[in-house]
């Protein structure tokens, strides 16, 4: 079977959907039932050192191809300059992992949407790319042959927001690397917070800079290191807020670091704080738990359905449930967590995208 795949987000800095991908992609490469298909991504440029797969890709004898469809990153691109290149190759199926699809594309299509936030919490988004996303998001899921999310509130999201009938959706939850687990040393810990991911205003980094004061009073060799590209809307100067709080001492702030520098914080932390209010799955808590962090997230649904028994809950907007569930962590060792990691794999995440997959080209 030929298998077309958008894989823009290969590209440059991977956040959540590029690792999302890079991992299906790998996992389908190591298996002996994904070597019974062919893989073509396709990228607005040709990938480059620094990006996602070239190992992958040059490793691989066939079984993943590059199309490079010369573009820019954007919707363009995909709506416009992808697909013809798409139809004239045929492929059986082609899958877009990031929450829209090229509609014009004559082969069935199996798309991912992880959240439809931009749909339930418009205020979040500048009111051209909310726009663009509400409206591609809900062509998408009326084009596409099948519907992916990945966890059972997304799912009810999708369905209450997307008018989408269950049935046509499918939940595959996401998983932890398989590095991290080597990044679980007790003893290399420090009384260290660490919070990684994109840095949305839904995730709160604001109460999470206030909570840190409180923390310090009872914890005050305690550090906060806080690693994610800034794309708050309102703007959210954290550098600003830090210093106005009078813990930028005590406070880093990095844009993004790479897998290396990523694995030495995660080591070293003690607890992940995640006080994010709105979440399809929530990637990176997962990570923290893998590399044996303590993990405070914000009491929600979603947080309930992904780490379980694992996390410490704290009160949305309430700075000293924040400040005492952090202290608590710094206290003591994550919970139940092998109970919660065992519950997702990317091996069998990879298996049952490609089940969907298949089932959508016949």
């Amino acid at each position: 079977m030929d298998i077309g795949i958008d894989a823009r987000e290969l590209l440059g800095y991977t956040t959540g959907i590029g690792r999302y991908l890079a991992n299906l992609c790998q996992k389908w490469a190591d298996s002996t039932r994904g070597k019974t298909h062919r893989f073509t991504l396709y990228f607005p440029r040709k990938p480059e050192a620094g990006d996602r797969l070239p190992p992958l890709l040059s490793a691989n004898s066939g079984q993943f191809r590059t199309k490079v469809v010369p573009g820019s990153t954007g919707s363009w691109w995909e709506q416009v300059t992808l697909p013809p290149a798409v139809n004239s190759v045929k492929p059986d199926v082609f899958f877009s992992p990031a929450y829209s699809a090229p509609l014009r594309v004559k082969c069935p299509i199996v798309v991912t949407i992880p959240d439809v936030s931009f749909v339930a919490r418009p205020e979040w988004f500048r009111w051209k790319e909310g726009l663009r996303r509400r409206y591609l998001a809900s062509r998408a899921v009326s084009r596409a042959d099948r519907i992916l999310t990945i966890s059972n509130f997304s799912k009810s999201e999708i369905v209450n927001w997307l008018n989408v009938q269950p049935e046509r959706i499918t939940v595959i939850p996401l998983a932890a690397d398989d590095y991290l687990a080597s990044a679980n040393s007790p003893e290399d810990q420090e009384p260290l917070i660490l919070f990684v991911g994109s840095i949305f205003t839904r995730r709160h980094l604001p109460w999470l800079l206030s909570a840190f004061t409180r923390v310090l009073t009872q914890a005050p060799e305690a550090r906060l290191a806080v690693i994610g590209s800034n794309r708050t809307y309102p703007f959210e100067h954290l550098g600003q807020l830090s210093k106005a709080l009078g813990i930028d001492d005590r406070v880093s702030i990095d844009g993004w670091v790479d897998d290396k520098r990523l694995t030495s914080f995660y080591g070293r932390a003690r607890v992940f704080a995640f006080l994010s209010e709105y979440e399809g799955f929530g990637l990176p808590p997962l990570e923290a738990l893998a590399a044996g962090q303590s993990l405070v997230v914000l009491d929600t649904e979603v947080a309930r359905e992904v780490y379980g028994e694992a996390a410490i809950y704290a009160v949305p907007g309430d700075l000293d449930s924040i400040a005492n569930a952090i202290i608590t962590g710094l206290n003591s060792t994550s919970q139940a967590v092998d109970h919660v990691i065992d519950r997702y794999s990317w091996k069998r995440t990879a298996e049952l995208t490609l089940d969907v997959i298949e089932s959508a080209a016949v």
